[in-house]
C-alpha cells in the first residue's frame, strides 16, 4: 500500500493492537477496534496510526515471538463480526451469545488476560466451524490456493497442539519435514477439519484486518507495521523452511549499559547465502503480506541487516558472542604477533586458579572441579573440560555428575568461562571478547603487545565497517524494491557508523528518542537539539521497550538538565523543573518533541494519555508495555485504561492532542 503524504510532516500515536479498549472489546483490542482508534486519530489531527506485529504467537505474549512470520493472531478476531454468525439458526444464536458474553467476562480486565481469553476465543472458534464453517468451502479453497504459507502453518500449529504445545524439537515425529511430508499431512482425513480451521482463522482474520486498515486509508490515516527482523526458533517458518535458518547460532546483542552481560534472544540467525540463492524470497513474501494492510512499516532490529551479534546455542548470556559478517581473526595473525598457541590458549580458554575456586566456592570447591574442569597437569590451574561449549553446559553438567551446586557457584563458573581475552568460534577463528581488557589474562600481555592487538582489533573493526555497509545497502536495497510501503528503521543499540549513512542513501528513516539522542562524546552528554535531528527520522518521547515517559522522568531522567532542554526547545520560561509529570507538563514535553525536524513524531499512547488527570493511571508504573531481557507477569499485557468512546468524549484532552499536532506543523 502506497504510503500517501509524501514529504509531509506527520504526527501519529503508537499502540498495541492488544491494547485496545472498546465498548466491544472482550479483554482485548481486536481488529474492528482498529477502525475505532482511527476515528479517534482523525479527530485528534494525527494523520498516522503505529501498531506492534500483530502476527500469531499462540499463548506467548511477546508480539515478537510469532509462530509465523504470516499468519494472523486470532486473538484479534472479533467473532460476532464473523458472516457465519449472520444466520438465524438456533447454533448462529447460541455461538453469537456466547461470544458476546466474552465482553462481561474479560472486558473490565486491567491488563491483557491473554491466555484465557485465547483459549476461550478458540472454543467458541472451533464450535463455529464444526457448526456453521463448512459452508465457507469454496471461499476458503480459493483463499488457501491464494495463500500458500497457510498450508505450513496449520500444519505446523495443529501438530502442536497435538504435541500438548512442546516445540518442535521435542516432537515423537515429523522434527524436519519436507514439503511433501506437509501436503501429506493435509491429505489425512483424520486431520482435515481440523487444518482447515486454522485455514478459515486466517481467512476470516485477513477479511477484519484488512476492513479496519481500508478505513484509516479513507481518512487518510496511514497505518504502520512492525516487521520483526527474527523469527522464533519454535514456528512453522523456522520448522518448514529450514535451509534459510542457521540454527548453529542465535541473536542477541551484546553487554551495554542496560544488560551487563548482554542479551540471548533465543532466535537463530538468517543463512543469507541461501535466503540470496532464493531471491530472498522469504522476506519478499513477508513485505507482500504486510504490504495488503500497511503503508508504512517498522524495521525491526535494521542493525541485523548489516550484522548481527550471534552466540553459540549453549550460551546462557549475549557476552561471548561476534557480529555476523565480521572480519574474523585467523590463528596465522595472532602468530605474526609473536603469539605461538600457548599463549594463544593463554587468551582464548579460561584458565581457573585453585584459590579462585576455593575462594568463591568454598566447601563446593570440589564437587565444582569434578563437574566441569579438569587440572593442567599438577599445576594449581583448571581449564573448562572439553563439551563444556556455554553456561548452559555448566549447570547441565553440574546436574549430570549428581553435584548440587549452590547459584554462587554456578554463578562464579559462568563468570569464569568468560573471562578471556579472545573467543574462538571455530577453530582457528577468533573475536575480541566484548570486554577482553577486563579479562585476567589481559595484564599478563606486556604494553606492546596489548598494543599490537588493540591495532589488528581496530583494523579489523575498520574492515567490518566496509563489510557492514555492503551487506546493510544489499539486503535493505531488495526490502525497499519489493513492495510500495514506506520503510522506518528501529536503529538503536550501538549503532556502527555506516547505519545512518545507508539509510539516508536508501531514504529510510532512523528512530530517535528523545532520552537516548545525546552527543554521548561531548563533556556532559548534552541532549542534541531537538531542531538538529535529521529530517529522515522519526522521533518519539518512548518506546514499547522503555518506560513511559512519566515513569522515565521519575525514575531515570537527569530531570533538571531535561527539563532545561525543553525550555531552550520551545522557547519560552515554563516554570520550575517538577519532581513528577503532572498532565501539563507531560503536555509541555510533548509540545517540544512536536518542534523537531524530523519527518514523523510519534506518541505513544500512554504518554497522550498522561495529559489527561483523569484517565490516566496514579501509578507510572502501570504504563509500562515491556521490560527487555525479563519474563514479568506484566510484560506485553498493557491495556489503555479508558476505552476508546471515553478518549473521544474528552474534549480537553482531544484539545491537547490538536495543539500538539498543530505545534508539528508550525
Amino acid at each position: 500500500m502506497r504510503f500517501a503524504h509524501d514529504e509531509k510532516a506527520l504526527s501519529g500515536l503508537a499502540v498495541p493492537l492488544s491494547s485496545l479498549r472498546s465498548a466491544r472489546s472482550p479483554g482485548c483490542g481486536e481488529f474492528p477496534d482498529l477502525a475505532a482508534m482511527g476515528d479517534l486519530a482523525a479527530s485528534w489531527d494525527l494523520g498516522l496510526v503505529q501498531l506492534l506485529p500483530v502476527n500469531d504467537t499462540g499463548s506467548q505474549t511477546s508480539p515478537y515471538s510469532a509462530l509465523s512470520a504470516f499468519a494472523l493472531h486470532p486473538l484479534y478476531l472479533r467473532i460476532s463480526d464473523f458472516p457465519e454468525l449472520s444466520r438465524t439458526s438456533a447454533a448462529a444464536k447460541k455461538l453469537a451469545a456466547e461470544a458476546e458474553s466474552l465482553i462481561a467476562r474479560f472486558g473490565t480486565a486491567d491488563s491483557v488476560p491473554h491466555e484465557e481469553l485465547l483459549e476461550a476465543k478458540l472454543g467458541i472458534l472451533w464450535r463455529l466451524w464444526e457448526e456453521l464453517g463448512h459452508g465457507s468451502r469454496t471461499e476458503l479453497d480459493r483463499w488457501i490456493l491464494a495463500n500458500p504459507w497457510v498450508r505450513a502453518y496449520a500444519a505446523f500449529v495443529e501438530c502442536k497442539r497435538r504435541n500438548d504445545g512442546k516445540p518442535w524439537w521435542e516432537w515423537a515425529s515429523l522434527r524436519e519435514p519436507t514439503k511433501a511430508d506437509i501436503e501429506g499431512l493435509w491429505s489425512e482425513a483424520s486431520l482435515s477439519s481440523r487444518l482447515d480451521f486454522w485455514a478459515w482463522l486466517q481467512l476470516r482474520a485477513e477479511g477484519q484486518f484488512a476492513a479496519a486498515a481500508s478505513h484509516l486509508a479513507k481518512l487518510g490515516i496511514e497505518l504502520m507495521g512492525d516487521i520483526p527482523i527474527l523469527m522464533n526458533r519454535d514456528s512453522a517458518d523456522v520448522w518448514s523452511q529450514r535451509e534459510v535458518f542457521d540454527l548453529s547460532l542465535v541473536a542477541g546483542a551484546p553487554p551495554d549499559m542496560y544488560a551487563e552481560l548482554g542479551q540471548n534472544w533465543g532466535f537463530p540467525i538468517y543463512d543469507w547465502q541461501a535466503l540470496e540463492a532464493q531471491g530472498f524470497g522469504f522476506w519478499v513474501d513477508r513485505l507482500r503480506e504486510a504490504d495488503k494492510y500497511y503503508s508504512a512499516y517498522r524495521i525491526d532490529h535494521v542493525l541485523g541487516f548489516f550484522r548481527i551479534w550471534s552466540i553459540g546455542q549453549r550460551a546462557g548470556s549475549g557476552y561471548l558472542g561476534r557480529f555476523v559478517p565480521e572480519e574474523d581473526i585467523s590463528g596465522q595473525e595472532l602468530e605474526a604477533l609473536g603469539l605461538d598457541s600457548a599463549r594463544i590458549r593463554w587468551l582464548s580458554r579460561p584458565h581457573v586458579r585453585l584459590s579462585s575456586i576455593e575462594a568463591a566456592c568454598g566447601a563446593e570447591a570440589a564437587d565444582a572441579i569434578l563437574a566441569v574442569l579438569e587440572r593442567i597437569g599438577k599445576e594449581d590451574l583448571f581449564l573448562f573440560r572439553a563439551g563444556i561449549e556455554g553456561e548452559l553446559d555448566i549447570a547441565e553438567a553440574a546436574r549430570a555428575s549428581g553435584t548440587k551446586l549452590s547459584p554462587a557457584s554456578i554463578d562464579f563458573l559462568g563468570r569464569a568461562w568468560r573471562d578471556r581475552v579472545l573467543y574462538e568460534f571455530k577453530p582457528g577463528s577468533f573475536a575480541p571478547a566484548w570486554r577482553h581488557y577486563e579479562a585476567s589474562a589481559w595484564p599478563s600481555l606486556s604494553d606492546s603487545e596489548r598494543g599490537e592487538l588493540e591495532s589488528l582489533f581496530s583494523r579489523k573493526r575498520a574492515a567490518s565497517e566496509s563489510l557492514w555497509a555492503r551487506t546493510g545497502r544489499r539486503l535493505l536495497g531488495v526490502l525497499k524494491a519489493a513492495v510500495p510501503m514506506l520503510p522506518c528503521a528501529e536503529d538503536l543499540g550501538a549503532v556502527p557508523d555506516c547505519v545512518p549513512q545507508v539509510l539516508g542513501e536508501l531514504g529510510i528513516l532512523g528512530l530517535r528518542v528523545l532520552r537516548w539522542t545525546r552527543l554521548w562524546r561531548l563533556p556532559g552528554q548534552p541532549y542534541q537539539p531537538l531542531s538538529e535531528y535529521p529530517r529522515l527520522t522519526v522521533a518519539t518521547p518512548s518506546v514499547h521497550d522503555s518506560s513511559s515517559l512519566r515513569e522515565w522522568w521519575s525514575t531515570e531522567a537527569d530531570r533538571g538538565m531535561v527539563w532545561a532542554f525543553l525550555e531552550d526547545c520551545l522557547g519560552r520560561g515554563i516554570g520550575p523543573c517538577p519532581e513528577t509529570l503532572d498532565a501539563q507538563a507531560v503536555a509541555l514535553a510533548l509540545e517540544a518533541i512536536a518542534r523537531s525536524n524530523s519527518r514523523f513524531v510519534v506518541y505513544s499512547i500512554q504518554d497522550l494519555i498522561a495529559m489527561s488527570p483523569e484517565k490516566r493511571p496514579a501509578d507510572p508504573r502501570r504504563e509500562r508495555i515491556n521490560v527487555p531481557g525479563t519474563v514479568g507477569e506484566g510484560n506485553w499485557r498493557y491495556r489503555m485504561p479508558a476505552s476508546i468512546e471515553a478518549l473521544a468524549s474528552d474534549a480537553e484532552l482531544g484539545a491537547k492532542v490538536a495543539r500538539l499536532c498543530a505545534a508539528r506543523q508550525r
